[in-house]
């Protein structure tokens, strides 16, 4: 169990909330963008806990929704102080890509992570130098930029270590990205040997998907499944050069949740990975 909710969980939660009273008193979203004189996507994006929204108006749609209980009001209104706080992440969020505030927030309060790589090493994996070498290359004239964005991501790796309830991690990354000489055979090598040291961590499964098994139905992108406490409903993160995607319909868990299941199925047993991973760094070592 990981620790109680954070911001970022509780905006969903109080989204989730909105929406169902909403639906419960029979108001569409068109309805509530009026009496809030906003936007209907202000009204979508608030209810799926992606934009902020005041807590006098918070206070207003829950008397036009008729909830006359004042044990729900009181919940509500605390959900909503709860999701005022700030996380960890705050202090970077300004050089941050866009939604990736919103992951930072996802992933800290995840009971599990469980991801495909087909590019990169996963974040929460990679080591200083290989990171740095990564976000380098995205950003090669903002050299500041880059080492906060390294300490960043380095800060988001705590959270397999941390003493309470550390993050369950189950990455499966492909051949391919590991012999991808990113910063350099020296950095690559010091990349694998982290990798063997993660993957001995008792929370953390690393399976590399070999190159010899050829095409699957998960090769299409990177995507990552995060699962929280049984009340709060699982995330499909989906990442591109175009943008991120944040899915959260039961059908759309279900379909990547299968996908993952079958990539996992189809790749060697995790018990091997420490071998297949030290192999890969003697041939690094090689000139």
């Amino acid at each position: 169990m990981p620790p109680a909710s954070g911001p970022t969980v509780r905006k969903r939660q109080l989204g989730a909330e909105l929406r169902r009273l909403r639906e419960a008193a029979g108001k569409k979203i068109e309805d509530a963008a009026a009496y809030l004189e906003c936007s209907m996507s202000k009204v979508s994006r608030v209810e799926t806990g992606q934009a902020p929204i005041k807590a006098r108006d918070v206070r207003d749609l829950l008397d036009w929704y008729e909830v006359t209980d004042s044990a729900q009001v009181e919940t509500v209104m605390q959900i909503h102080k709860d999701a005022q706080k700030q996380g960890w992440w705050a202090h970077y969020e300004e050089i941050l890509p866009s939604g990736m505030a919103t992951y930072a927030g996802l992933e800290s309060d995840a009971r599990t992570v469980r991801a495909y790589e087909p590019i990169f090493v996963h974040g929460l994996l990679q080591s200083e130098d290989y990171a740095r070498a990564v976000i380098a290359a995205v950003r090669p004239n903002e050299p500041d930029e880059v080492e906060r964005l390294v300490r960043f991501r380095m800060e988001r790796q705590k959270l397999l270590t941390r003493s309470s309830h550390p993050l369950e991690l189950w990455a499966v990354i492909e051949e391919s990205a590991l012999r991808r000489p990113v910063g350099g055979k020296e950095v690559m090598a010091a990349q694998i040997n982290q990798l063997i040291r993660a993957s001995a961590l008792p929370n953390v499964t690393v399976q590399v998907m070999p190159n010899a098994k050829g095409a699957h139905m998960a090769m299409a992108g990177t995507f990552a499944l995060l699962d929280f406490e049984p009340t709060t409903p699982s995330v499909v993160y989906v990442d591109s050069i175009a943008g991120n995607v944040y899915l959260e319909k039961e059908r759309d868990v279900r379909k990547f949740t299968q996908t993952f299941d079958m990539v996992r199925a189809a790749g060697p047993d995790p018990q091997e990975t420490p071998s297949i991973l030290e192999n890969l760094a003697k041939e690094m070592q090689q000139p």
